[in-house]
């Protein structure tokens, strides 16, 4: 059987861009399977919005993370990628942390130079850590792959807001020569700045998209002509189901019924109703083989 991150080398291995609308549970990335997306990320700041109401400021432990990739991972077939923040620790919590990511099923694993606690990229007060402590995190992660754990390493930098462009492509030459497989650079201010990312340094590269952040917004075919190999969209479907929810909750506290749901027939069947139904069916007494209806085995 081939694996999450072979799996996830071959799609990036094709040149066409890999859109990835971002998960936080199992059931938002089962919907991103369905809809016939080929992988998906599990985003920290969608995670800690879902699984504990708080903000992605470094509240969410590791132990809450790689359980919630767990569960995502094994709810599809799909690769998932994972916010791996910025390793939790030094460098053997690093190794620790990419083998445990790997163990949970995961294809790739994302790492960071922010200073702990880390916060979103896209908002204020965040700080990275120096140049040489930010590459022995990615050296550490890499050494971790190399020693035997099946999964990418994605390198990420947010030097470009508290550093400047400069450092921030610095760190991502670094990351690519210690032998990350997909490069990040957060937050650039411009299409020229994303087109210098591009051709300034080989290897894949990941675009991170978020509606009204400090990223221009482009279109798919766009960002390929760039030279990305990914686009993520981490809170698309948190917006949308802030958005959904809000408006249920605004019908029924006006005393209306609310209007254009799914049908709970649909509902059962993207939970996995029919499929445990038929799983249900094969185990009906009666319905093995190889023993009699009504008999118990003996010792």
């Amino acid at each position: 059987m081939t694996s999450p991150a072979a799996t996830l080398r071959s799609l990036l291995a094709t040149g066409r861009l890999l859109t990835m609308p971002c998960c936080h549970d199992a059931l938002s990335a089962r919907l991103i399977e369905r809809a016939g997306f080929p992988a998906t990320f599990m985003s920290g700041f969608a995670v800690s919005a879902a699984r504990l109401g708080l903000p992605d400021t470094g509240l969410i432990s590791f132990g809450e993370m790689v359980d919630q990739a767990r569960t995502i991972s094994r709810a599809v077939a799909i690769p998932v990628l994972a916010d791996g923040d910025t390793g939790y620790g030094n460098a053997m919590n690093i190794k620790r942390t990419v083998r445990e990511y790997a163990a949970a099923g995961l294809a790739c694993i994302m790492l960071e130079d922010q200073v702990a606690p880390k916060r979103c990229g896209h908002t204020r007060g965040k700080q990275v850590v120096g140049f040489d402590e930010a590459c022995l995190r990615i050296r550490a992660a890499v050494d971790a792959r190399d020693e035997g754990a099946d999964i990418l390493i994605m390198a990420r930098t947010d030097a470009r807001g508290p550093a400047g462009m400069e450092e921030a492509m610095r760190r991502m030459r670094a990351f690519q020569a210690l032998g990350a497989d997909i490069l990040f650079l957060e937050a650039p201010r411009s299409i020229e700045e994303m087109r210098a990312f591009c051709n300034g340094v080989p290897g894949w590269k990941m675009a991170n998209l978020i509606e009204e952040g400090l990223t221009p917004l482009l279109p798919p075919a766009e960002l390929q002509a760039l030279g990305f190999a990914i686009a993520a969209y981490p809170l698309a479907l948190l917006q949308g189901i802030i958005t959904a929810v809000e408006g249920v909750l605004a019908e029924l506290a006006a005393g209306r019924h609310p209007t254009g749901l799914q049908s709970f027939a649909h509902v059962r069947e993207v939970i996995g109703f029919p499929d445990y139904y038929r799983e249900e069916e094969r185990y009906a007494e009666g319905g093995g083989a190889g023993q009699p209806s009504g008999t118990v085995p003996v010792g």
